[in-house]
């Protein structure tokens, strides 16, 4: 009778849709998905546009570049144009020199004192705008200025890029394989970084002929040290690592565990590297644009710009303004844009 009662509890009972629900208790457990949904490039991404010296630098690179590309053709004068009749004539903006600024007229300084002077009023030249004023050779400075920013970013920008992958195989190359390599690869090195760059210059001008070629192998043959000794030091931290090992063991190549494995992880200071490089070479140039080893003439970059300026600076001062301005904003954009970089690339830095 008890089995019989047990039976018919047993087959009484019909289960329900309600029986299989799941038990909706994320709120209980508090999962962070957040954090676990985000990338590391997003997480790079947010870091950085946290950083408000990161972002002004980001944005004066941008705005110069943009200007380097559409600064030459805002007006009618080309970077080479000569006018003899309208030579070192001071700044004048048609908007502002109803102020009393930029109205043309500059400061001259004598023997007897100080004498305000407007070449525009003098010559008659009523409908005639020089927005950065002209030089000695009747040359547009806003013109110059411009194209000298565009020689200068296509000069460092290409220097660097080409460096960072010589000396970033180098680098690699030499930490990986160690013992007698690296040290032969370090000493060749430690030669090449010895050789003063005003020397290369020099020799290469007795090659080539001076200009923006010449210019960029000479950055490239003294420029690429920097990077290899990092990614040197990354190497030898990484190349014991398990992934490594791993990918040893399953029978990858040396090249293939140099630059599909190790590289990936390393991009954070190899990229950070090039964006500090730029401004090196961006002051570089200038050197030797404004030691005569640059850029020639009629062509102009922003060293060339300063060093003609400079020989006019006692007479006409603002010839040296705009170049001057343009490369220390340039300088002071890719150091602070690197540095927000390295921040937002560097994982020890998360708590700072």
């Amino acid at each position: 009778m008890k089995k019989n009662a047990q039976t018919a509890d047993m087959t009484a009972y019909v289960p329900t849709a309600a029986d299989f629900c799941l038990k909706n208790n994320a709120g209980e457990i508090a999962i962070d998905n957040n954090f676990a949904a985000q990338s590391f490039w997003k997480e790079v991404f947010i870091r950085y546009f946290r950083k408000v010296s990161a972002v002004f630098g980001l944005v004066m690179i941008i705005l110069i570049s943009v200007m380097a590309v559409t600064g030459p053709g805002m007006n009618k004068y080309s970077y080479s144009e000569q006018n003899l009749l309208q030579k070192n004539l001071a700044p004048r903006v048609h908007a502002l020199e109803k102020l009393g600024i930029f109205d043309g007229s500059e400061n001259m300084h004598t023997t007897t004192g100080t004498k305000k002077i407007n070449y525009y009023t003098e010559n008659k030249l009523d409908n005639v705008y020089y927005w950065f004023g002209s030089d000695n050779f009747g040359r547009d400075i806003w013109t110059r200025t411009w194209s000298g920013a565009r020689v200068s970013l296509i000069i460092a920008v290409a220097a660097a890029v080409i460096d960072m992958i010589i000396g970033m195989s180098y680098g690699l190359i030499s930490g990986y394989f160690g013992g007698r390599v690296d040290m032969v690869m370090q000493r060749i090195l430690e030669i090449v970084n010895g050789i003063p760059r005003l020397v290369i210059v020099t020799l290469l001008l007795l090659i080539l002929k001076p200009g923006m070629v010449t210019i960029i192998i000479a950055l490239m043959l003294t420029e690429w040290v920097g990077m290899s000794r990092i990614a040197r030091a990354e190497m030898l931290k990484l190349k014991e690592q398990e992934f490594v090992l791993a990918s040893r063991t399953l029978g990858a190549g040396s090249f293939f565990i140099i630059f599909r494995e190790v590289l990936p992880n390393i991009i954070g200071p190899i990229i950070t590297q090039v964006m500090f490089s730029i401004p090196t070479a961006i002051f570089t140039e200038a050197f030797l644009s404004f030691v005569g080893l640059g850029i020639p003439v009629p062509q102009c970059s922003l060293g060339s710009l300063i060093s003609e300026g400079f020989n006019s600076f006692t007479t006409h001062p603002y010839q040296i303004v705009p170049p001057i301005i343009v490369m220390a904003l340039l300088m002071l954009s890719f150091n602070l844009a690197a540095d927000g970089l390295r921040e937002a690339l560097d994982p020890k830095l998360k708590e700072v």
